[in-house]
């Protein structure tokens, strides 16, 4: 008999219904976990890796000299950014075909490195912002445009179209994140936000489709018009959609994100989608921060955990073919488009390119330090303890190398340092999302796609966002530039 004001004890069938409760909300919450994480037991998110002193010297070192390209190869009457240039600092020779060939991707790149290199201190503000303006000018005002779509390629002192190029798409879209980053870096300034909303503004995104309903063009020339290909399957161009379906003058539908094919694949252990190289994985979110959204929809897809699953995936893939090129392993890997022996290639894998030679390309793993920065800095850090010189100089890392033959890329490539420059920052607190997530047309596409955030991402983004605030403010005052 129990006294007066106990409580009664729960029967057998009440503790069956908490047990059975409790069980329920478990297996919720193991669904949530991204599957390699449940497979493999490891930490879905990159937010639980501390980086060490010794991470944080390379980090500094490997971002600074990859801004130092974007500087050193930047005309100063267009702002124009090289295509490529050698690895000892010297820009291609009258007679080679990259002579003066710059690209409206490497150009977005640039303005980004810059807003970068304002905030370490690496260049004065004030210089920082001269170049953005002086580039923003370029292209509000002189730059050959079709309705708003940039030249892939142009000549880079005066802007010309240079080989036979397409007004492209994706390479707009990566020029225009350059230039909404720049906008919220240097939101001060008033001809700075008036010239980059203007550049975004005036993209025509509907003609870009051609006729269809949801799916973009790769891209327009004057001699044959549209290019057949559209952006139709997983690729980088993520970005591409969210300034269409963000801008507030000339958008398209927010159906044409479910527009484009989802094709998921399994490696190791480790699903995911996936339809090409690594990079493509990297660009968008080398901008867009993607962290702790999911799609609205089944599978509930983020972004984010799919890109670490896919670097995971190509890690070990590469391990996998160590039998036949004994120098990858779990410290050198990583192949995604780049230079090689036999010229570019755009290989990757899993699943396995024919093309494969042993060639290593150390953008791939510098790419996916935002989403690996356990095994992506001990790959890039043992190359350069192990290769040396040879192939980590002036500006980074050498574009691709081949341990099996001795081969070394002589060049360097602007997009590949700047993929590597922004997951570095990224990685390091986040420095290019914070500008670049400040834009409203951004945001407001995200919720219209249907990436929704969680309420602790968005918690721990907005302390960062006041953090980051804070430094911003402190920022402000002229830096010295880096010594040559």
């Amino acid at each position: 008999m129990q006294p007066p004001n106990a409580k009664p004890s729960k029967t057998p069938c009440a503790r069956r219904r908490v047990t059975l409760l409790l069980l329920l909300l478990a297996a919720a919450l193991w669904a949530q976990a991204p599957t390699h994480a449940r497979q493999r037991g490891e930490t879905p998110s990159r937010g639980d890796y501390e980086l060490t002193r010794g991470d944080v010297e390379f980090l500094e070192d490997l971002s600074r000299r990859a801004f130092r390209y974007f500087v050193e190869h930047a005309d100063e009457r267009t702002g124009l950014v090289l295509d490529r240039a050698r690895t000892n600092g010297q820009a291609h020779p009258p007679g080679h075909a990259s002579h003066r060939i710059a690209s409206s991707a490497a150009t977005g790149f640039g303005l980004t490195a810059l807003c970068v290199g304002a905030e370490r201190g690496w260049v004065p503000r004030a210089e920082a912002r001269r170049r953005v303006a002086t580039t923003l000018r370029f292209f509000a005002g002189s730059a050959p445009h079709e309705r708003g779509w940039f030249l892939h390629w142009m000549d880079a002192p005066t802007g010309e179209r240079r080989w036979r190029s397409e007004y492209s798409s994706i390479d707009t879209a990566l020029l225009l994140a350059g230039v909404l980053t720049a906008r919220q870096c240097f939101r001060e300034d008033a001809e700075v936000v008036r010239l980059a909303t203007n550049i975004y503004e005036r993209v025509d995104f509907p003609w870009m489709l051609d006729g269809h309903p949801t799916l973009l063009s790769h891209g327009w020339r004057p001699e044959t018009g549209f290019l057949k290909p559209r952006w139709d399957t997983y690729s980088e161009h993520l970005i591409l959609q969210l300034l269409a379906i963000g801008s507030p003058t000339r958008p398209v539908t927010p159906r044409a994100w479910r527009a484009w094919t989802r094709r998921r694949i399994t490696y190791a252990g480790y699903t995911f989608m996936s339809d090409g190289p690594l990079f493509t994985h990297q660009y968008t979110q080398g901008w867009a921060d993607l962290r702790g959204r999911r799609e609205s929809w089944y599978p509930f897809t983020n972004y984010f955990e799919n890109s670490a699953a896919a670097t995971r995936a190509h890690r070990q893939f590469c391990i996998d073919l160590a039998a036949e090129f004994p120098a990858y392993g779990p410290d050198v890997w990583g192949i995604s488009a780049s230079d090689s022996e036999k010229g570019y290639v755009a290989w990757g894998g899993p699943p396995r390119d024919p093309a494969i030679d042993g060639t290593v390309v150390p953008y791939a793993a510098a790419g996916s330090l935002m989403f690996t920065p356990d095994i992506s800095l001990r790959a890039l850090r043992a190359m350069r303890e192990r290769y040396g010189e040879r192939v980590y100089g002036r500006y980074g890392f050498t574009d691709a190398f081949n341990p099996q033959t001795g081969w070394v890329d002589p060049d360097v490539i602007g997009i590949d340092q700047g993929i590597t420059l922004l997951a570095a920052e990224n990685l390091r607190d986040g420095l290019v999302w914070r500008h670049f997530m400040r834009n409203g047309e951004v945001v407001r596409a995200l919720g219209l796609v249907g990436l929704r955030e969680s309420a602790a991402p968005r918690r721990r983004r907005r302390r960062a966002e006041r953090a980051g605030g804070r430094r911003d403010d402190l920022q402000r005052h002229p830096q010295v530039c880096f010594d040559s």
